[in-house]
């Protein structure tokens, strides 16, 4: 590090202007982000979407649908809007509600339409149709319009969490640092952190498939990070600078404080790259926005932050709107005092309220987020609101079960084969209807079928229908379950049958079948990510501190703290508080929440834990060493976790549920580590505990000047 941190100095200028130019080339791609971005990242490879692109290839089914709902319905209105929509090319067909009474009800109508296989850009269609039905009474929804309309939310949100987080975070630090120039620069390197991300995911959207959630949560990780990083460096060098040289701090400020924020960026890159084996696109999307925007925050932070800081001088301290004073550090010692006095006392205190934070999640309830992922101002929204109270479109799903079968299903073994799926499948309680050749022509048996086949006046009715629901050697049954696809019930059904012996191979597909794969996969992955980072992050900390018991300490700590978070979103989001309409909890919000705090929150450790083992190997008590390490690291820790709890809480105040989720449980988990977690359980098991803390199996004993 005094190699890297003396290159730093000597070429300041350089390194400003490499950023400089580096900033505007990616600022010019980050701009097009918002339109590569698609679909919400809940993507798994699975039998779902085998079948899907089978039944698009194979029986020409169309992959996305739109609703154009008419509210009133009107004859001449219907009749007007879909002769328009059928001059878009990318439509395939259209059900109009005046040929089909099945869509029209209580004064309220929709149409189907279907889109074409292989759209290349699905925001265009939308875009298109409302362009063409602008018109009172006329609104659409849908899957692709639910997607667009989430993007245009997240892009919004992003704004809106920027207007709130970042003056909020300028004021934090003006508290810490008191002046105007110190305030603003994490800021501006911060901007330059995300604005930089965005640019090389842009790159990389040509390759990769990228959430529309990528556009919130990598500048909430990357504002805060990087924020919190320049926080750190800059009250560092603010210590050196006070009896020496701007470039003796600065170099002093990369070889220490530098350390930690690698150490940070390592604990977090850890939390995202366990991500990665959860195999959901939206994870893998977040483990590269979030390692692409960790990088940068480590790399900005330790080259430009310095450089400009030299360039800069000592104007750092310039336009001076508050004296702050030496991190108050009577205050936080009579605290430490107060701590190291009363240690059962504390512990007690902090784990009976971690536990009463704890006591929601046992009803904790995961669901994918759906068309309630937006707020109802949204017209997908209350569009598809409208018909699921008229047409009950929740009430029941679809399941496609797709069999292939090497002779075809032409002869008559086929038929009967047909006809034994078909009876099976009416026999479950859950099924409602099904569709087959038999259902669909009124044929009461193979037998039947046989019989009216051989009669060419007949089997000429009849071919249009087999060709229907059979081509070559594939063939696809539209299965209607009494369950809305989302519900554990209809995930259930797909899981229990996708094992059944039909006497072929099949495979199902269908809003059950993709839900029950996602949160198969979650279940089945999320213990492996989970022990990842736990297993990385004890070896860690054992070689950082050569000690058992603090990486166990703060594992367990933190587990518990996580755990309480949880339950507190749960009482906030699921029961319905604080001015929220009560409803579920994302399924991706636990995963995400854990692997990115647990690794957040090992950056506070790690700064406190090491203050302390330094005035511990200086010679210090375990009790004075815990006393100047809490004295001498509080406030800094306060600053930095209120910067990440702003930055992230911000999104509170979004419309998109998942990031408000994700804002708001980050937030929490770290108001708990940096205050219950990090300044009452830690110095106190650090006193109850003693000079065991240090203990290190087969080690040598620790040399303590």
């Amino acid at each position: 590090m005094k190699t890297f941190s003396a290159f730093i100095t000597a070429h300041a200028k350089a390194i400003v202007a490499l950023w400089f130019v580096i900033f505007i080339t990616l600022a010019m791609f980050a701009i097009q982000l918002p339109s590569k971005l698609h679909g919400d990242g809940f993507f798994v490879k699975g039998d779902h979407t085998y079948v899907t692109n089978e039944l698009a290839k194979t029986f020409d089914l169309p992959a996305d649908t739109i609703l154009v709902v008419f509210n009133p319905a009107d004859d001449k209105k219907i009749e007007d809007t879909l002769k328009k929509l059928k001059k878009i090319k990318e439509i395939h067909s259209i059900q109009s509600p005046l040929d089909d009474a099945s869509l029209q009800k209580n004064g309220i109508a929709y149409a189907m339409v279907h889109i074409k296989n292989n759209v290349d850009h699905l925001p265009d269609v939308v875009k298109d149709i409302r362009s063409l039905i602008e018109n009172d009474g006329v609104s659409i929804t849908g899957g692709p319009v639910i997607s667009e309309d989430i993007n245009t939310a997240s892009q919004k949100d992003l704004a809106s969490a920027e207007a709130i987080g970042l003056p909020i975070a300028i004021i934090v630090l003006l508290l810490a640092f008191g002046t105007v120039i110190a305030s603003i620069l994490p800021i501006i390197i911060g901007i330059v952190t995300v604005v930089a991300a965005f640019g090389i995911l842009t790159l990389f959207s040509g390759n990769v498939n990228l959430s529309i959630f990528v556009l919130n949560i990598v500048p909430m990780l990357g504002l805060a990070l990087s924020i919190d990083f320049a926080l750190l460096f800059i009250n560092r060098y603010r210590e050196e600078r006070a009896h020496t040289s701007i470039v003796q701090a600065i170099q002093t400020a990369i070889q220490t404080a530098g350390r930690s924020i690698i150490f940070s960026a390592v604990c977090v890159m850890i939390g995202l790259g366990a991500m990665i084996v959860i195999d959901v696109e939206i994870f893998h999307n977040i483990a590269l926005g979030g390692a692409i925007v960790v990088f940068l925050a480590v790399l900005s932070g330790l080259t430009l932050l310095p450089a400009t800081m030299m360039l800069i001088g000592d104007n750092l301290n310039k336009w001076r709107l508050l004296r702050v004073k030496p991190g108050g550090a009577n205050r936080w010692r009579s605290f430490a005092g107060f701590v190291m006095k009363h240690p059962v006392t504390i512990v007690i205190a902090a784990l009976l309220l971690l536990g009463i934070g704890m006591v929601p999640l046992k009803d904790i309830k995961l669901t994918i987020p759906q068309v309630d992922s937006l707020p109802t101002k949204y017209e997908a929204r209350e569009a598809y609101d409208q018909l699921d109270e008229t047409f009950g479109l929740g009430d029941t799903s679809t399941l496609y079960l797709l069999a292939e079968r090497k002779e075809g299903w032409e002869d008559s073994e086929a038929r009967e084969l047909i006809f034994n799926i078909q009876e099976k499948l009416l026999d479950d309680p859950l099924v409602s209807h099904v569709s087959t050749i038999y259902t669909t022509a009124n044929i009461k048996s193979p037998e039947e079928l046989t019989a009216s086949l051989k009669t060419p006046q007949v089997a000429e009715q009849l071919k249009p229908i087999l060709n229907t629901f059979s081509k070559d050697k594939q063939l696809f049954i539209p299965i209607t379950l009494d369950a809305a696809g989302s519900s554990t019930t209809a995930q259930q059904f797909a899981r229990t049958w996708k094992d059944k012996d039909l006497g072929v191979d099949f495979a199902l597909g269908g809003h059950a079948k993709f839900n029950q794969e996602i949160f198969d996969e979650i279940s089945s992955k999320i213990f492996l990510a989970v022990s990842i980072i736990i297993v990385s992050t004890f070896f860690i900390l054992m070689l950082a501190f050569r000690s058992i018991l603090i990486p166990l300490k703060a594992i367990i700590m933190n587990i518990i703290g996580l755990s309480s978070a949880f339950g507190i979103l749960v009482y906030i989001f699921q029961y319905g508080h604080l001015g929220i309409e009560a409803g579920t909890i994302v399924l991706i919000i636990p995963v995400i929440v854990f692997c990115l705090v647990f690794g957040l929150s090992m950056d506070y450790e790690v700064f406190l834990i090491s203050r302390i083992q330094e005035e511990y190997q200086k010679g210090a008590d375990n009790t004075r060493a815990t006393i100047d390490g809490l004295t001498s690291t509080s406030r800094i820790i306060t600053s930095a976790a209120l910067i990440m709890i702003v930055i992230t809480g911000a999104f509170a105040f979004t419309d998109v549920m998942p990031v408000k989720q994700i804002g708001v449980g980050i937030a929490i988990a770290v108001a708990i580590d940096a205050t219950i977690i990090r300044l009452m359980l830690v110095p106190s098991l650090m006193k109850l505990f003693g000079d065991w803390n240090w203990w290190l199996p087969f080690a040598k004993k620790q040399n303590r000047s």
